[in-house]
Parts: structure tokens; sequence; C-alpha cells
């Protein structure tokens, strides 16, 4: 799909689009399941039709896996994330947003754990992913930076699905710092 700056670089009219697409499969999935929406249902409430949303996504599951990839990232650069540098607090602070994230995703929408869940974890994993590899790249790691953030980004993914998964779990503070020394285990480098 494409880059940040990509998207920013694309025609108005293709992003209005897009932007009317987004709000109705999130309007859609408040109101029902993701498998009971139709292309159809996406069409009539974004009031184009089907030929212009083929255009732009292959079937209704791109369009969710782009729907996730964005927030994810807005989500990222809204906390200013993208732009800062490694560090125990940053690291906190990706480790909160991903627990955030999760919980408001599961929130949002009617039955999003068997819709949403591999393609949820594939957003957040990748990028979560290519973010820790840039800050490990700026300081140099060893091992590689792919290897380590690998490790780390699916560690917290499975440590964040796991704290919206409880019932009688501590506050997300306090479930954070409890993990730290696994997320931070995964990172542990000597300069290279």
């Amino acid at each position: 799909m494409l880059s940040s700056i990509q998207e920013e670089k694309l025609d108005p009219r293709i992003k209005r689009t897009r932007g009317l697409i987004l709000q109705s499969v999130e309007t859609l999935l408040a109101e029902k399941s993701f498998n009971a929406i139709t292309v159809q249902d996406i069409t009539d409430m974004a009031e184009i039709n089907r030929a212009t949303f083929y255009a732009h996504f292959h079937d209704k599951f791109a369009l969710l896996d782009y729907k996730i990839r964005q927030d994810f990232r807005a989500e990222l650069e809204q906390r200013t994330l993208n732009a800062c540098h490694f560090s125990v607090d940053n690291l906190r602070a990706l480790i909160v947003t991903v627990c955030e994230f999760i919980g408001e995703a599961n929130t949002q929408c009617k039955s999003p754990r068997s819709q949403f869940g591999p393609l949820m974890e594939t957003q957040i994993k990748e990028q979560t992913k290519g973010l820790l590899m840039t800050w490990l790249e700026q300081i140099g790691s060893n091992p590689s930076p792919e290897i380590a953030a690998t490790a780390a980004s699916w560690a917290i993914y499975g440590l964040a699905q796991y704290w919206n998964e409880q019932k009688d779990c501590d506050s997300l503070g306090e479930y954070v710092e409890k993990i730290m020394p696994l997320a931070e285990a995964n990172l542990q480098f000597s300069r290279a």
C-alpha cells in the first residue's frame, strides 16, 4: 500500500473518495459485524458506485486492512512517536499506544476479534517493528535492528492483546510497568 508521503501526494479527489469510503465503513462497523457488511452497503452509504469502490480497493478486506493501517499510523503520529528516538519512556509510550489502540478497536466494532484480529495484528506488528527499527538504527544495535524489532513488536502486541482480554487486570499504567522488562529484554543491545 501507500506510504504516508505517497498518501499526502494523492489527488484531492482520490483523498475525498477514500475518506467517504472510510467514513462509511466506520459507521457500518458500529452498526453490524464486518461479515454482514457488503460492498453495496459501503457504496450506498458513501454515495459512490461500485466501480469507484473497486478503483480504490480490491474488496472489503483490503479496505479494512487499509483502515487499520491508517488508523494506527495516525495514532503513532498523533503521539509523535514516529518523530522520536529510542528511550525507555518512548518504549513505554509505544506500549501504551498499542494497548489503547487494541482496546478502542474492540469497543468500536461489533464482534471485532473474529474479523479484525488477524488484520489488526499484522498492521500493528508491522508498524511497531518499523518504528522500533528506525529507533534502533539511529543508535546502532547488535543484534541487528530488524531481529530486535521483530522480537519486540511480537512481544508488545501479544502483551497488549493479553491486557485487553483480561477482565480483572491491573490498570494500564500498572500493567505497562510490570511488562516493561519483558519488552526491554527484546531490545537489549550493545553499541555496534
